[in-house]
């Protein structure tokens, strides 16, 4: 293999590194956004509300025997 091929292979293993850096940059970038959508999805559901004109004790059993 002579001088030529050498520098060849060099250059493109550092070309072939650099890009999957780049990749993965992008990648977490990526997943940073999806996690913020998530997050501001989620603390946009509202809150269940509270009907306090029905008894304590209704919707806390399940009739599994039905």
């Amino acid at each position: 293999m002579d001088v030529t091929g050498i520098a060849s292979v060099a250059t493109t293993l550092a070309d072939v590194g650099t890009s999957q850096a780049v990749s993965i940059a992008v990648l977490k970038k990526a997943q940073d956004i999806s996690k913020d959508s998530a997050t501001a999805l989620i603390e946009a559901i509202p809150s269940a509300p509270t009907v306090s004109n029905l008894p304590p004790n209704l919707g806390r059993n399940i009739n599994t025997t039905a």
